[in-house]
């Protein structure tokens, strides 16, 4: 997988598609995710348009990420990652962790975000401690809490298409390194971005899974309500990897708006 070396020197792991003159789309994945993930939206939108996943440092293929980085370090090399790609404004789209980055991004760099994408996330999460905790505790077996944690953060009962993404999350998950997990999932669920929500000027669509377990849909509708004129898309059947269950209908959602 290709790197872009950043002017700091740290190296980020990227896979893009695409091309053209209209505004590029970025995607940032998840604490239990990498770049990877994202290809049903790299397939469908590098068909109009540049479109970039990028890893955050630790995961994937960037550089290790010391210890004390934070969610303004990963956007901070988002950012230094896409001005080294030539990318200098790109509608922001992220997913749970990846919201947490979209939304540090906005604050450090708003002239450089055409529009955000906030997917299964949140600006506080009433029960981060916990979940950190618990996601501390299961670090040091990734494949083991892979297995235990899929089948809630998918919606239930599986349907036809779900044995391939169920495996594809196991895998994903399993293969990150233990440190960069526990980094990201500091990163995500002890994040309190209220006043940086409140202050998002830029237009917003924000994206929930109907069973969305991780961050529920009231985390979204909250979100909603912080951000002026923002969008909210509720999809049904489907759960915090709303990307991943149902691809066409994120897409169409991301599509309408992007186009709007």
């Amino acid at each position: 997988m290709p790197r872009i070396q950043t002017s700091s020197g740290l190296w980020i792991g990227f896979v893009e598609a695409g091309g053209g003159d209209e505004t590029p789309i970025v995607f940032l994945h998840g604490v239990g995710s990498d770049k990877s993930v994202w290809h049903p939206q790299l397939d469908h939108f590098g068909k109009a348009r540049r479109a970039i996943a990028f890893d955050y440092p630790g995961y994937g293929d960037s550089d290790p990420a010391p210890d004390g980085t934070t969610r303004d370090d990963y956007a901070e090399g988002i950012h230094a990652a896409m001005h080294a790609l030539d990318v200098e404004r790109a509608h922001i789209c992220g997913l749970s962790l990846g919201g947490v980055v979209a939304i540090a991004l906005c604050h450090a760099v708003p002239n450089h975000c055409a529009s955000l994408i906030l997917a299964d996330t949140f600006a506080v999460h009433p029960d981060g401690e916990a979940i950190y905790q618990r996601g501390l505790a299961g670090s040091t077996d990734l494949p083991a809490m892979a297995e235990a944690r899929v089948d809630a953060l998918l919606a239930q009962p599986a349907d036809p298409a779900d044995p391939a993404v169920r495996r594809e999350v196991v895998q994903t998950m399993s293969r990150i390194d233990p440190a960069a997990y526990r980094i990201g999932a500091e990163a995500v669920w002890l994040a309190d971005q209220r006043e940086r929500v409140a202050d998002i000027r830029i237009p917003t669509l924000i994206i929930c899974g109907e069973e969305d377990k991780p961050t529920p849909p009231d985390l979204s509708r909250d979100l909603h309500a912080m951000i002026g004129g923002s969008q909210l898309a509720m999809i049904p059947r489907a759960g915090h990897l709303t990307n991943l269950e149902r691809p066409a209908q994120f897409n169409t959602a991301v599509e309408r708006f992007i186009g709007s």
